[in-house]
């Protein structure tokens, strides 16, 4: 990487830093989370307006996949303080939640896009795969909301932590099984997701285990020997599980590298009060101060509201209503399933609302496997979904959790 190339880097940092805390502050002080702000921003500092990637001065520097990079240890760092934070006790009981919420949650809105499709006569493979797209949910984005807010250490926390595990898991299932029937036709189709499944329980129990068992023995046993301790810091690591399980989720388990991280930082909740509170401390310093600002600003950077065609509203807004209304309905209707009552069986609903970053990267597998066009209004108008429930979903958050509700779904789940 040349001199250029750092030298593009620092400058590019140091804006969207700078943006991103302007932006933050600003939405804090008219009472909203500070991710709103920095999605909006990050709208802004892409080609709807500024087009920050494309400025003469980045000429020739690999802008987008660096940033992209910096994104993905946000995201990652993000969800492992996440997994540190939640109640262990309260995330087995929202099993039931779970396993309903994360079923219905998923399901209902590729039923939903499928009959918006055969509404507009659109092919029936591209709208199946449109509604997987929708069917995953950026959990990121509202439990940092719940986190800024307070009540993520709460049953509807919880119980948005637990289902998002489940709809991870069901989104990629689904996309292998499209991927398996309408991409190549291969005549293994069933074999194959057989042992897509088969890999992803594998690894989600053997995870779960090590992290469970293995990651606080071992920080109790570094912490316990002065030497270990000076030479590599219980904080790296901490860092360095993060990464590895995040790594591990991916490359064997098949599932999204955040929810290794994740896993990493559950089992990193048992660990000893002052080694969890280092680890936590030094995680919260480098996310919140460098690496979270940059994932949500560049959500933002990849959004570009030119492309959005008036011939492509229509079909955009009913989606839209479609893509909010299937997650509030059947992550709420799993929750009463779970025995949640009304009130927070609605906000796990309102919780799943956002794709963000996840309904884009199923998309773009769209685009590869040939299942989507890019230029086709179909995807334009799936695009601008998933921005759209990306920048509402903190809002409409906020409006579930008003202030004096607080503290009633604080004392719910004590």
């Amino acid at each position: 990487m040349g001199n250029v190339t750092i030298a593009a880097l620092f400058l590019a940092l140091a804006v969207i830093i700078i943006a991103a805390r302007a932006a933050g502050g600003l939405a804090r002080h008219f009472g909203q989370p500070r991710v709103l702000g920095e999605l909006l921003v990050g709208v802004l500092l892409g080609p709807t307006l500024l087009d920050l990637n494309r400025w003469p001065i980045f000429h020739g520097a690999p802008l987008e996949e660096l940033l992209h990079a910096f994104a993905e240890i946000g995201v990652l760092l993000l969800m492992f303080l996440i997994g540190l934070e939640v109640n262990l006790a309260e995330l087995a009981r929202a099993r039931v939640v779970a396993v309903a919420a994360g079923l219905l949650g998923a399901g209902l809105p590729v039923l939903v896009t499928l009959s918006i499709g055969l509404l507009f006569g659109l092919p029936t493979n591209q709208t199946i795969f449109a509604g997987i797209a929708l069917a995953a949910t950026s959990v990121s984005i509202s439990a940092q909301v719940l986190l800024e807010l307070g009540v993520l250490r709460t049953r509807v926390g919880n119980a948005l932590l637990a289902t998002a595990l489940v709809d991870d898991v069901v989104a990629i299932l689904f996309v292998s099984v499209a991927l398996a029937v309408f991409g190549s036709g291969n005549s293994d189709g069933n074999s194959s997701i057989l042992v897509t499944v088969a890999r992803m329980v594998a690894y989600l129990v053997g995870a779960f285990v090590l992290a469970w068992y293995g990651l606080p023995r071992t920080m109790h046993w570094i912490s316990h020997r002065p030497v270990l301790a000076q030479a590599f810091g219980t904080a790296g690591v901490g860092f360095a599980a993060a990464l590895l399980f995040g790594w591990s989720a991916e490359a064997l388990g098949g599932v999204a590298t955040i929810t290794g991280a994740f896993i990493a930082g559950v089992g990193l909740s048992r660990a000893d009060g002052a080694v969890k509170h280092e680890i936590e401390r030094a995680a919260s310093y480098a996310a919140f101060a460098l690496f979270v600002p940059v994932f949500f600003i560049n959500v933002g950077l990849q959004i570009n509201l030119r492309t959005v065609t008036l011939s492509t509203l229509p079909l955009a807004l009913l989606l839209l209503i479609g893509a909010v209304a299937s997650k509030v309905l059947g992550c709420g209707a799993g929750g009463l399933l779970g025995r949640l009552n009304g009130a927070d069986a609605l906000r796990l609903g309102v919780c799943m609302v956002a794709r963000g970053e996840v309904g884009l990267i199923i998309a773009s597998l769209g685009i590869a496997s040939g299942l989507l066009e890019r230029n086709s209004p179909l995807f334009s108008a799936l695009f601008l979904v998933i921005l759209l429930t990306t920048l509402i979903a903190p809002l409409l958050v906020r409006q579930a959790f008003p202030r004096g509700a607080t503290g009633q779904v604080e004392r719910k789940a004590s």
